[in-house]
């Protein structure tokens, strides 16, 4: 893709969820012109009238600010529309601020439109999701879902990553955030210059190679922060959450291999340090959704999910990875407890009791006793990354 000509002067995003509409506030205080498209006129509307988002965000904003008063408003230069060819058309630079399990339907809509684009275009994807093939059940990321979907049109689009440790919120209120942007180097760096850097006191990045280990430490630690917000409420003490921690570390760089990653993406701050922060906030949907799943849990996993979901703004991603994962895992023949776990818990049906005992076996009786990588293993890890791992079942199970 040539990178000459790109307009760097407006950026669009597709879908005014939290973090949409948390980009469209930085973006906007940064001068950009900003598009955020959304098929539902009415809210198009609102967000043009009132300079809020009247479905997401704006609550936590007003808590957050002492008040209605005090809440921030979007830029003058942020635009709703429900037109997406308009938007695909007057942008170089689109935010796919969309869940993983709607990333295919857009993308249907997206290439004929990329492909009758006269410029280039760049898609940056904030999306921490893994979706499993139905058919062959292996786990894509959102930039390998793109690039099956957008076959033939390499000349016409980028794809760049951008990973956490972030907040939502903190980044509609301006608050420190650094970011980590994983992709080609040189359009990655157009990213970082031209959108992440006009205020390094609010928003800073750094930049990474992995793409591919990003998006994967970005999806399987919301898993962590469901097991962690569970946890945190059945009174096990202090210390049981530094082996999930820990432990949980194991699988997410195990996964990370097999899926096409790096293991150095787990040791960034896309990786550890955006887990540590998604395992240990009530800002984290995904911790709150472990938290409450627990709290309201009636012995039925569906309806104890459809409960959590009413009490929470926004889609938490971790409930739809688990089980992605967990198809993987089969395939796999994987050995990963705490993640096979986590699938136990949401999805079968059991009792508070059986939750308490899963967790303690999953994280007292790991079949693994050492806590490093041997050096058979390291070697075989490079030899043969698509089948080197720990087994579920051995060969004569």
């Amino acid at each position: 893709m040539l990178l000459s000509g790109l307009d760097t002067t407006k950026i669009a995003i597709i879908g005014p969820g939290r973090l949409g509409t948390s980009f469209a506030y930085k973006f906007g205080r940064d001068n950009k012109n900003v598009t955020i498209y959304y098929h539902n006129s009415d809210v198009c509307k609102a967000i043009n009238r009132d300079h809020l988002n009247p479905i997401h965000l704006t609550a936590d904003l007003v808590e957050r600010s002492g008040g209605m008063r005090n809440i921030p408003r979007l830029s003058s230069k942020v635009f709703a529309t429900n037109d997406l060819e308009y938007v695909v058309e007057n942008n170089d630079f689109i935010v796919l601020a969309i869940t993983m399990p709607r990333l295919s339907e857009l993308l249907n809509f997206l290439k004929p439109m990329i492909d009758q684009k006269a410029g280039n275009t760049c898609l940056i994807s904030p999306i921490k999701g893994l979706i499993a093939n139905q058919v062959s059940k292996e786990l894509i990321t959102p930039s390998q879902l793109i690039r099956n979907h957008m076959d033939g049109l390499e000349d016409k689009y980028s794809i760049v990553c951008v990973g956490g440790p972030f907040f939502d919120v903190d980044i509609a209120m301006g608050n420190p955030v650094c970011v980590t942007v994983a992709g080609k180097r040189r359009i990655a760096n157009i990213i970082r210059e031209e959108f992440l850097k006009f205020n390094r006191k609010e928003l800073s990045s750094y930049y990474n190679f992995d793409l591919v280990g990003v998006e994967a430490c970005g999806a399987l630690k919301n898993i962590v922060a469901n097991i962690k917000g569970l946890t945190d409420t059945l009174a096990l003490g202090d210390s049981l959450p530094g082996t999930i921690f820990a432990r949980s570390g194991v699988e997410i760089r195990s996964l990370s291999r097999l899926l096409g990653g790096s293991f150095q993406a787990f040791h960034s701050q896309a990786g550890v340090g955006d887990m540590y922060v998604t395992v240990s906030s009530l800002a984290s949907k995904n911790y709150r959704y472990g938290k409450y799943f627990y709290e309201n849990y009636t012995g039925n996993p569906i309806e104890t999910n459809l409960k959590v979901l009413e009490k929470i703004d926004g889609t938490p991603e971790g409930p739809n990875t688990i089980r992605n994962v967990y198809k993987y895992l089969e395939k796999k023949n994987m050995y990963s407890p705490l993640f096979s776990c986590a699938y136990e818990i949401f999805n079968k049906v059991g009792s508070k009791e059986a939750i308490r005992d899963l967790i303690i076996q999953a994280c007292q009786f790991d079949k693994r006793s050492k806590e490093y990588i041997g050096p058979l293993s390291r070697m075989m890890y490079r030899l043969l990354p698509d089948h080197w791992y720990r087994r579920e079942r051995e060969l004569f199970d």
